[in-house]
C-alpha cells in the first residue's frame, strides 16, 4: 500500500487507474500492509479519503494474517498483545483471549503507545514459558517527522533481555503471502507482487513463487538494487508503468 499507491497520503501516480484497471480485468487482487495498527476498515477508509476505492474485502494485514496464522496453529487460544485496534481486532474476531495471565502468546504488533509497562509485562511472560510472535520485522515506520521505531526494533529488545525470538509472520515471511492467495483463491505462477521495498515486498514475493515488480515511488532507490543478492523480475518507475501489462 504505502509507497505504491500513496505516499504520506498523497496518491501516487497510476494508482486510481492502476485499481480501476484491475476491475475492468476482473482480476483478483490485494492490497497488502506490514502495518498492524489499524483494521481493514479503517485502511478502507483512508484509501477512500485520498480517493482510492478499495474494499476492506481486498486488504489484508500482518495484523490479519497473524491471526490466522494463530487461529490454525492453537485455536481459540489466548494472548498478550502489544499492539493497536487492528492487530486486537483481528485476534478477537478468531476467537482468541487477550489477557495478561498465563497467555498462551504474546503477540508483538506496531504501536504509537509503546511503553515500558508493556515491555515488562512481555518480557516476564516470555520467561514464563509465553511463546512470542511478532507481525512483521520493520524496524521503522516513516512518519512525517522521519523515521519512528516500530515492531522489528521492539522485537529486538525483548528477544535481547529473553534471548528468545520471535517468529515473524507478515513480510518478507511468504506465510503471508501465501495465506493472501488463499483468500482470493489465486495460485503463485499467475500472481505478481508489486512493492516499494527489496526486503520485504520483493523477497516474500520471490519465496513464495510469484512474478515481482519493484517500483521506485517508496523506500528502494535504484542505485540499492544491486546491494542485495536477489533482484525483482522487473523495475519500474510508478505503478503507472503496471497499467498496461494487466
Amino acid at each position: 500500500m504505502d509507497g505504491v499507491l500513496l505516499h504520506e497520503e498523497v496518491v501516487l501516480p497510476g494508482a486510481e487507474e492502476f485499481i480501476a484497471r484491475l476491475r475492468e480485468q476482473e482480476r483478483p487482487f490485494l492490497v497488502l500492509t506490514n502495518n498492524s495498527i489499524y483494521s481493514r476498515r479503517d485502511l478502507a477508509a483512508r484509501l477512500s479519503d485520498v480517493g482510492l476505492d478499495v474494499s476492506e474485502e481486498r486488504i489484508w494485514t500482518s495484523a490479519m494474517a497473524t491471526a490466522q496464522f494463530l487461529s490454525k496453529q492453537a485455536p481459540k487460544a489466548s494472548a498478550y498483545v502489544i499492539g493497536e485496534a487492528g492487530l486486537k481486532t483481528a485476534l478477537h474476531d478468531v476467537g482468541y483471549t487477550l489477557t495478561d495471565s498465563n497467555p498462551d502468546f504474546v503477540v508483538l504488533g506496531e504501536s504509537r503507545t509503546y511503553s515500558f509497562q508493556d515491555f515488562t509485562t512481555a518480557l516476564r511472560l516470555i520467561n514464563q514459558g509465553a511463546r512470542f510472535i511478532a507481525t512483521n520485522p520493520d524496524a521503522t515506520t516513516p512518519s512525517p517527522g522521519g523515521p519512528l521505531p516500530a515492531t522489528g526494533s521492539v522485537a529486538a529488545f525483548l528477544t535481547e533481555a529473553t534471548g528468545q525470538e520471535p517468529y515473524f509472520i507478515g513480510k518478507p515471511n511468504p506465510v503471508m503471502i501465501r495465506s493472501g492467495l488463499n483468500r482470493i483463491n489465486a495460485h503463485s505462477e499467475s500472481t505478481a507482487m508489486i512493492g516499494d521495498r527489496m526486503d520485504t515486498d520483493v523477497v516474500a514475493g520471490i519465496e513464495a513463487g510469484l512474478t515481482t515488480y519493484l517500483v521506485l515511488t517508496g523506500s528502494t532507490d535504484r542505485d540499492e538494487i544491486t546491494e542485495f543478492a536477489y533482484q525483482p523480475t522487473e523495475v519500474v518507475e510508478s505503478i503507472s508503468d503496471l497499467i498496461e501489462i494487466i
